[in-house]
């Protein structure tokens, strides 16, 4: 899982096992009464093979080739702090490009900007305070329980990333289709919200969060208070009053490490309507758990409930959600292997009277392998197979392949 441990350079060492994701409190806290100042970085190049038989969608219209390539890059300013009295302090961000429209064309983004990334943008900016003994608040757009206790969705191998991707392969393998099988994802860490993190009591700790809207840090009252500034009408993402709690225990069993959590998410809709039918209030279980021996680890993380795809709401006559992910990893040395497996079930396109079937399934396998010269540096394989089917749906069967190399870059 993306889990990217932004703190100071040394906690960086991880090539690919901790990539992009839930940002955490410092492992080591610098010594009381300085500070220490961090600009971590991420690059990823990717040549992808590409084969889309049967779908007809837009996603596969409208490529140029079957042979193209992707990337990312990213920043992680921030400080660190302890004070004399012990009180550890700090700044975590993140910052990304933004998609460019290709040359000459409007496909991915606005059609004036043909020349390459148009920006930068935060992701994330949260600041954090708090103590090992005492746990730690966290405060701004920053993850949340979900997310930072979202055991057994193992993604170290690859890119990193497979099914839960920022370099667009997943959603190009599965016609741009969103899903919930991962915790660590934008349309939950990029709103404001306030955190607690526990210390651990005999291996058991807990994260609770408290979201008032979907704004991020910089959008203030915008939309929530009503008067000019009002967003009129609903949206099937716009949350409020959102709390989302997780407990989870780690223990040495011999010489494997067990880790298992559980906890729920509850969010209402902010606007309740849209096309004359109300929302139905958000809802989701997640359980995970992995177990890591003797350089291998084997996960599997459940999802269920009263949601959408994309972490969207339900209306009136639509069904829950199911999400399951299968993984593993094996490292040995620089080299790492890993496979992984989900399903999904959910309303997908379905609306209470349409002709669409009532449930969309999709699945799909990822593989990957990764050489890592140096933790800084290491090259990556991967393989990704998906499908959707919704019968009556516009696009009622996708099935697509895809094949990257690539290199990873931190620092």
């Amino acid at each position: 899982m993306r889990k990217l441990l932004l703190a100071s350079a040394a906690t960086m060492g991880a090539l690919l096992a901790t990539t992009g994701g839930a940002l955490a409190q410092p492992v080591k806290a610098p010594a009381p009464g300085t500070v220490a100042v961090h600009l971590s970085g991420w690059l990823d190049f990717e040549g992808v093979l590409l084969n889309n038989p049967n779908t007809g969608s837009s996603a596969e219209t409208t490529k140029y080739s079957a042979l193209t390539t992707v990337g990312l890059f990213r920043l992680y300013p921030g400080f660190d702090a302890t004070l004399p009295t012990g009180l550890q302090y700090g700044v975590a961000s993140e910052i990304r490009d933004t998609l460019a429209a290709p040359n000459g064309a409007g496909v991915n983004g606005n059609a004036a900007s043909s020349n390459g990334t148009v920006s930068l943008y935060v992701r994330r900016a949260y600041g954090y305070i708090g103590t090992a003994e005492g746990g730690y608040v966290r405060f701004g757009q920053t993850d949340s329980a979900f997310s930072l206790m979202s055991y057994g969705d193992i993604e170290s191998f690859g890119d990193g990333q497979q099914w839960n991707s920022d370099l667009g392969t997943a959603a190009v393998v599965i016609a741009g289709k969103p899903n919930n099988l991962f915790a660590v994802t934008g349309l939950l860490y990029t709103t404001s919200k306030i955190v607690y993190e526990s210390p651990s009591f005999a291996g058991v700790n807990f994260v609770v969060g408290f979201e008032p809207s979907s704004n991020g840090i910089a959008e203030g009252t915008l939309g929530d208070l009503g008067g000019a500034s009002a967003i009129p009408g609903g949206s099937n993402n716009r949350r409020r009053n959102t709390i989302d709690a997780m407990v989870g225990y780690t223990a040495k069993v011999d010489d494997a490490l067990v880790k298992v959590s559980g906890g729920y998410l509850d969010g209402s809709p902010l606007g309740n309507t849209t096309g004359g039918q109300a929302f139905k209030n958000m809802g989701i279980a997640q359980f995970g758990g992995q177990v890591t021996y003797a350089g291998l680890t084997v996960g599997a993380n459940l999802k269920e409930g009263s949601v959408n795809d994309g972490y969207t709401f339900l209306k009136a006559g639509q069904r829950k959600d199911d999400d399951l992910l299968v993984s593993a990893a094996y490292t040995m040395g620089p080299v790492i292997l890993g496979a992984s497996y989900f399903f999904n079930q959910s309303a997908g396109a379905y609306t209470a009277g349409s002709h669409i079937a009532r449930t969309e399934s999709n699945d799909g396998v990822a593989l990957g392998a990764n050489y890592n010269f140096t933790p800084a540096f290491g090259l990556f394989a991967q393989y990704l197979y998906g499908q959707v089917h919704q019968p009556g749906a516009s696009v009622p069967k996708s099935h697509s392949n895809l094949l990257g190399v690539g290199a990873s870059l931190h620092w």
